[in-house]
């Protein structure tokens, strides 16, 4: 989903690889609206919070053994007087914010104080207003469908900006692959794509398959499950295998995005095009630290069917390295060139010299 509503708002879904959970845990107070209040806190707090964090990563983070040594090294802290000068619970939430990056290098990894209590037995999902606050900012966004045209010489493009969830993205995911059906080539535009709903990464890969295709399974480390990810069926034209594909990218790229550049371009499915991206696979959900305090904690993580790994840490690598401002300009040329190397018609040929002359 969208930086500033993906996990608060709409986290009912266990698999949510989303971005900006910084933004998403904040928009649990009204939709991110005015600052709240801060509040003092003695050292029972400080230690409760500090111990729930601890006890969530050693029971939930993905990578057990590392879930244990984060919350080892959280206890020392603790017991070392890290966090025995701070007083507001803004302050507390944003030093075990820095410990967290700091030690886990986790992106999806965070924390927050509410002013507002967090009900006991709340698992970070949404409210009724938080609801109908994400169903406005998805289709404010247009489902994450940001443009579809075609470009010189009778290639498609589309740019995602997020993947939204599936009632409101499969429509308007339906209808730009109605408009680019006729394109000899298409690319894919992920250079400012937020994160966004699994299913949705799922469905937007399917168009660009023939068969079924196993992309990846979710492996979650707290049930100890894993769950194959194949593509399906869609409800627009399907773009199939058999043209070229292309997928932006710049270190913005995140989270679901970088799943879906990910799993084409481990299969040969497309080449990518652009930066290296964020580096942010592990998956989860927020968790209470008691009445006024969440955290995310990453639980889950993709395993590519090809490569049995992940990009967490890492990121995707592009094919074709260049700035993200170049990226396009890049692509189309190497799409041009690669179907003028095939083309035997003459006008055809003459319509693609004239789209690479423009670039």
């Amino acid at each position: 989903m969208k930086r500033s509503t993906a996990i608060a708002a709409g986290v009912a879904a266990t698999l949510v690889l989303a971005a900006g959970t910084v933004a998403a845990l904040a928009a649990r107070r009204a939709g991110g609206g005015p600052p709240q209040q801060d509040m003092v806190i003695d050292a029972a707090t400080r230690a409760d919070v500090i111990e729930r964090a601890a006890a969530l990563l050693q029971a939930r983070y993905v990578d057990a053994d590392r879930g244990a040594a984060l919350a080892a090294e959280l206890r020392q802290r603790l017991k070392a007087g890290r966090y025995d000068d701070i007083t507001s619970a803004e302050a507390l939430a944003r030093r075990l914010r820095e410990d967290l990056a700091a030690l886990s290098h986790d992106r999806h990894m965070e924390a927050r104080y509410f002013a507002e209590p967090v009900p006991a037995g709340d698992d970070g999902g949404p409210s009724d207003g938080e609801r109908e606050h994400e169903l406005f900012q998805m289709r404010w966004m247009n489902g994450g469908v940001e443009a579809v045209r075609r470009l010189p010489g009778n290639l498609g493009y589309i740019e995602i900006r997020s993947f939204a969830r599936p009632p409101v993205a499969s429509p308007r995911l339906a209808a730009a692959m109605a408009l680019i059906a006729e394109t000899k080539g298409l690319i894919v535009d992920l250079r400012r794509c937020e994160g966004g709903d699994p299913d949705t990464v799922l469905q937007a890969a399917s168009y660009l398959y023939d068969d079924r295709t196993h992309l990846n399974d979710i492996f979650e480390r707290y049930t100890g499950t894993t769950e194959q990810r194949w593509t399906g069926e869609v409800s627009g034209p399907r773009y199939g295998a058999a043209r070229k594909l292309y997928v932006l990218t710049s270190r913005d790229t995140i989270s679901g995005c970088e799943d879906f550049a990910y799993a084409l371009q481990a299969n040969h499915r497309a080449q990518i095009v652009g930066e290296t991206t964020a580096g942010a696979a592990n998956g989860g959900s927020p968790q209470r630290l008691g009445e006024h305090f969440m955290m995310f904690v990453p639980s889950f993580r993709p395993i590519n069917a090809v490569t049995g790994k992940d990009w967490e840490g890492v990121g995707v690598a592009p094919d074709h390295a260049t700035s993200a401002g170049k990226a396009l300009d890049v692509a189309q040329a190497e799409l041009l060139h690669a179907l003028l190397a095939v083309e035997t018609d003459p006008q055809a040929q003459r319509k693609l010299r004239g789209a690479l002359d423009e670039l």
